[in-house]
């Protein structure tokens, strides 16, 4: 570990309701705010199994409970499965524009549309605006926004956006959203598989998905991006 990584001051939450697993709590390791972050650190943090939420970066310290495993994909070695390849076909008329920002009214109202049809039980509904912007800004300018778009009949309808981080060895796939109405598209397994795609073009090594949790059907999806790797013992693993 770097000089950097051991200086840091990190600090733990009081014990909150698991996001996670039913009944359960959870304890949230997060590095000190005034700490000065860059791509670099940010880069090594992201490699021990940490995530960030808007400018804070954290990841789970539960005493008696180690379900949230940080997982990622080794983009060079991902193969779609069969169901995969038929959602990525399903999907290729859909048209992909990177933008600065989504702090636009068709960007949040994209993204209202899909908490309150999605997550309804999840800690951000109701949705708010400036939630909403502080969860998914651009802390270390580190960050794109990819939308993604049906242009049938000439008109242009936002249908999805994902949000990434680039480091120094992979993409994080921070958050993505999109039209729950469009159910046949798959639009969260097609804009994961872009963004595995887009990793690979970039000569990136790995896609980082956040935390594979087991008993959480939010999180069972990522078990069937093969191969996955996952951090246990400190140690990426693949499985």
């Amino acid at each position: 570990m770097t000089a950097s990584l051991r200086d840091i001051k990190v600090y733990t939450t009081y014990p909150h309701s698991c996001s996670y697993l039913e009944e359960q709590e959870a304890v949230t390791l997060f590095v000190d705010p005034k700490h000065t972050v860059d791509r670099s650190l940010y880069s090594s943090l992201s490699s021990l199994g940490f995530r960030r939420s808007g400018s804070h970066i954290y990841r789970p310290h539960c005493e008696s409970c180690n379900a949230c495993i940080p997982s990622r994909i080794p983009v060079a070695d991902f193969r779609m499965s069969r169901g995969q390849r038929r959602t990525w076909n399903r999907n290729q008329d859909l048209v992909v524009e990177e933008s600065a920002d989504i702090t636009d009214d068709a960007a949040y109202d994209l993204y209202k549309l899909y908490i309150e049809l999605r997550h309804k039980d999840g800690d951000m509904y109701p949705p708010v605006r400036d939630q909403y912007e502080s969860f998914l800004n651009n802390p270390w300018e580190c960050t794109r926004y990819y939308r993604f778009y049906d242009q049938c009949d000439g008109k242009a309808t936002l249908l999805a956006i994902a949000v990434a981080d680039f480091l120094d060895d992979g993409q994080s796939a921070i958050y993505t959203f999109f039209d729950p109405t469009q159910a046949k598209r798959s639009l969260g397994n097609y804009t994961l598989l872009w963004q595995v795609e887009n990793a690979r073009k970039m000569g990136l090594n790995y896609l980082y998905l956040g935390y594979w949790i087991k008993d959480c059907q939010k999180m069972s999806y990522k078990s069937s991006y093969r191969p996955l790797e996952l951090r246990i013992n400190n140690c990426w693993t693949a499985v």
